[in-house]
């Protein structure tokens, strides 16, 4: 098993920046990518941005090209760890955000979720 812990989020005016963070624990060893999908009331989970550790590659939705960056967390040592900064946020960006892992073998991993607010 795998667990995935968050923090940041909160809420923040249009045009402002926020920080997500998250770190993986347990069976991590297989990871393969590590993201983040958000999902709004209603809606279907979608895509924000994955990162591929074998390729450190990101791919991210295209609503949010230019504004936002997935990255390593390098002061977790020796951690499967991301930070997804965020910046000119926009009140369409409001809503619930996830990590999700996904590992050599397709098991797939979600972590408990974040509210991320952004006020006109």
């Amino acid at each position: 098993q795998v667990q995935l812990v968050e923090s940041g989020g909160g809420s923040v005016q249009a045009g402002g920046s926020l920080r997500l963070s998250c770190v993986a624990s347990g069976r991590t060893f297989d990871t393969y990518t590590m993201g983040w999908f958000r999902q709004a009331p209603g809606q279907e989970r979608e895509l924000v941005a994955r990162l591929t550790f074998s390729s450190d590659q990101t791919v991210y939705a295209d609503s949010v090209v230019g504004r936002v960056t997935n990255s390593r967390d390098n002061t977790k040592t020796g951690m499967y760890a991301v930070v997804l900064e965020m910046n000119s946020q926009k009140p369409d960006d409001t809503t619930v955000y996830y990590c999700n892992t996904i590992h050599y073998g397709q098991a797939n991993y979600w972590g408990q979720g974040t509210q991320v607010a952004v006020f006109s």
